[in-house]
């Protein structure tokens, strides 16, 4: 039975929520765009605190948590850019045609909020991905309330970005309740915020566990919603003959810093390597193992993924056909994680699915396949992916473009000669995939385009001019580029 007390105080939040979401909504772009370079500044005062909070609670180095912060502050003024400037609603007009038979109504179409959104901070991230992060920022920038339920993993950061929330909200004028956060850290309380009847949408970054959950939580409600969760990706990288041929050794040292950047901790850690056998790979997979002895273990964000990662490595490795080539030389603490690097031939890779689940950490698999077919019947044998690499030349490249081929209908975002962790926040960036990447590969969590989780288009047929929002006016108010009678243009109707 749901705690009763529990509820009550959702409710209460909820509602909250919803009567924010009515007048925050029909605020202007302007206001809302300031709101959110105010939150930038706020948590900029703060920097010099979140720091070593952060780094109590998670630690990530001061050096990585300095450049997130930014990040996060980064992503709040790209996305009060966006909405300044306006043309993101993605206004349409249709005008009216009186002589037509029948006659042609007037219809005009935008994008418009959805309504209150419940935001799950995530662990590895605890600036750009929780409190603050793209999914607050974007939910906020489409015109919706959100309500944020803070990771349990740094409960302390997450409150103090909170207060830089709420002194912008102070600040500009926004409705109290715009956002609210809630610390209690039980399944109990983020089940009764995603099945609460005031809930539009959900955004979530962790485990394919966790997504999972949130969704089968969706289906208990009366009026189903979405849930954009990112959850599992182990990011296939192929290697081509070729450039194996040509870059061995730098190649290996490219992923082995790859492999082990943050102690694994990336939800694009290239957990897959691909390539057929050959001296070249032979070479890379040897140069990659002298790479991950000198790499030295270091903590991980906290005790549950410390404990998770070792536990998936025993059973990964006690897989019939793994081999351990590599691993981190040095003793591992308490709470410490080394990396190791295993390699499984293609039939023993295409015979057991296990070897396809992500291992949250610095590990990878290397799959040794006998030739092209083999390669291309590993790649398709793989569930969706946030990002796939190619690593090849020219000539890899115009020899494999079948291969190639199937690369690009696995993931997201497809890169050459580029290892996957890194993940540019900017308007062409798609940080989604099929599923179990995420719950919808239509979507991207980081971007602008992110905004569009949090929206829906609505059309107003035969409204007077005067009754219009101005996204849809005449004399485009706004000056935002609209698809008027099937032509782009920033000019008012009729001219």
């Amino acid at each position: 039975m749901p705690n009763t007390e529990t509820t009550t105080n959702i409710d209460v939040i909820m509602q909250q929520a919803f009567d924010a979401f009515n007048q925050y909504k029909k605020l202007p772009s302007q206001k809302h765009a300031a709101f959110l370079e105010t939150i930038a500044d706020e948590i900029e005062k703060l920097r010099n605190e979140l720091v070593p909070v952060a780094n109590e609670e998670t630690n990530l180095p001061a050096a990585r948590l300095n450049g997130e912060i930014s990040r996060t502050t980064g992503q709040l003024k790209m996305f009060a850019s966006l909405i300044t400037e306006g043309s993101w609603v993605e206004a349409s007009i249709d005008t009216a045609d009186a002589g037509r038979t029948p006659p042609k109504p007037d219809i005009r179409k935008m994008l418009v909020p959805v309504g209150p959104v419940i935001v799950f901070g995530a662990s590895n991230f605890p600036f750009a991905f929780s409190t603050a992060g793209g999914d607050t920022a974007s939910a906020l920038a489409a015109g919706s309330s959100v309500v944020i339920k803070a990771h349990p993993a740094h409960p302390k950061t997450s409150a103090l970005v909170f207060t830089a929330i709420e002194k912008a909200i102070k600040q500009s004028g926004v409705p109290q309740y715009t956002v609210q956060h809630v610390t209690d850290t039980s399944n109990e309380t983020g089940k009764a915020l995603v099945t609460h009847p005031r809930t539009t949408g959900v955004g979530f970054t962790g485990s394919f566990a966790g997504g999972k959950a949130l969704v089968e939580y969706t289906r208990q409600r009366e009026i189903p919603i979405p849930v954009f969760a990112e959850m599992s990706s182990i990011n296939p990288v192929v290697f081509y003959p070729d450039t194996l041929n040509k870059n061995a050794k730098a190649l290996a040292a490219q992923y082995a810093a790859s492999i082990t950047l943050g102690v694994g901790q990336f939800c694009t850690n290239p957990g897959l390597l691909l390539g057929i056998k050959s001296e070249g790979f032979d070479n890379f997979l040897q140069a990659l193992g002298e790479e991950i002895t000198k790499v030295q273990p270091q903590k991980m964000l906290h005790s549950g993924i410390c404990s998770s990662y070792k536990k998936g490595l025993a059973e990964m490795q006690a897989q019939q056909g793994l081999q351990v080539i590599a691993q981190s030389s040095a003793a591992v603490n308490d709470m410490e994680a080394g990396s190791l690097i295993a390699t499984v031939s293609a039939n023993n890779f295409l015979a057991n699915k296990h070897f396809t689940e992500e291992i949250f950490g610095p590990y990878s698999l290397a799959v040794i396949c006998d030739d092209k077919a083999q390669l291309i019947q590993c790649l398709q044998s793989l569930k969706g992916q946030l990002t796939s690499s190619i690593m090849a030349t020219e000539k890899d490249i115009e020899e494999y473009a079948d291969v190639i081929e199937v690369q690009h209908t696995l993931a997201g975002r497809i890169m050459l000669n580029n290892a996957p962790t890194g993940v540019e926040v900017c308007a062409s960036m798609v940080h989604g995939g099929p599923y179990p990447a995420t719950t919808d590969a239509r979507f991207t969590s980081v971007g602008t385009t992110a905004i569009k989780r949090w929206v829906r288009p609505i059309c107003l047929q035969n409204f007077n001019d005067n009754m219009l929002p101005d996204a849809l006016k005449n004399d485009n108010p706004l000056g935002i580029l609209r698809l008027v009678n099937n032509v782009y243009t920033r000019d008012a109707v009729g001219k």
